[in-house]
């Protein structure tokens, strides 16, 4: 029970970091900015720790199947402070800043061709936005797309090379996999193999439909500027982050899926060979 608490509250305080981050790196942020910020940390904190501190499940799935979340937390952690230092050196430029810098904008400009999710965010931007915005926006999406896309390969590593989360031990698809009922009916197993399929293509997806539908609400949606520099950081974060997680849910179903298949078979095979023998 202890080391469950202990884990709980590390996990709990792990997650009020990440989302204080962009206040803690970024000067000159409003009074009632940093507030709001401490309380959604401590909302969060403390969701956190009732989650994994619960012997019960109740949404976060793949909770005993590391490191699936421990890498998904990695990523967004890294993309939002690499994102912030950048945006604290366009004021306040130091050595490190302006490393983070130009390796964001070789790689942003080297993914910045037509049609590309980059090209894409750019040009959601509106027309009057100033150079130091366009700037800032294509060297972010660079950088959080390649995150990403290392965090992606890492898990794709995983699954198929280091046999996740088989070498764990037993999966339980209940513990992790909270949301999903194996009883709502139809087979367990197609269902797992169409919504790992709907998972990969909506993540795919998503980079492409995110800045069109923007662009598209433009009248209703507030124009993204560097005035808030803290919406603008989790913007590119959150369109970066969020296609990678469910794309990686999606491979994470499939191989579970897998599994299951995996398993049937030899259930099948015992059985026959059973029968052979009577």
């Amino acid at each position: 029970m202890i080391v469950r608490m202990t884990s709980a509250a590390a996990r709990g305080l792990l997650v009020a970091t990440l989302i204080m981050t962009p206040a803690l790196v970024l000067p000159g942020l409003a009074n009632d900015s940093t507030q709001i910020v401490l309380l959604v940390a401590l909302l969060a904190a403390v969701l956190t720790f009732v989650e994994y501190n619960s012997v019960f499940p109740s949404i976060v799935e793949f909770r005993d199947a590391a490191p699936f979340n421990r890498l998904r937390f990695a990523s967004l952690f890294a993309t939002v402070f690499l994102l912030s230092a950048i945006l604290k050196g366009m004021t306040s430029p130091t050595l490190l800043t302006s490393a983070l810098t130009s390796i964001g904008m070789i790689v942003g400009n080297a993914i910045d061709f037509p049609y590309s999710p980059v090209r894409l965010v750019v040009l959601m931007l509106p027309a009057d936005s100033s150079y130091e915005t366009v700037t800032f926006v294509r060297t972010a999406a660079g950088l959080a797309y390649m995150i990403s896309l290392i965090a992606m390969t890492a898990f794709l590593i995983l699954v198929r090379i280091l046999n996740w989360p088989a070498r764990s031990g037993a999966f339980n698809v209940w513990v992790n996999l909270p949301l999903f009922d194996p009883t709502a009916g139809g087979d367990v197993l197609e269902r797992l193999q169409r919504d790992a399929r709907i998972n990969i293509a909506l993540g795919f997806l998503l980079p492409f439909l995110v800045p069109a539908i923007v662009k598209l609400a433009d009248d209703l949606l507030e124009p993204i500027t560097l005035q808030n520099p803290q919406t603008l950081i989790w913007t590119i974060a959150a369109w970066a982050f969020l296609p990678a997680s469910i794309i990686m849910r999606g491979i994470a179903m499939g191989k579970i899926a897998e599994m299951i298949e995996e398993k049937r078979k030899r259930t099948y095979a015992e059985a026959e060979d059973g029968l052979q023998v009577a």
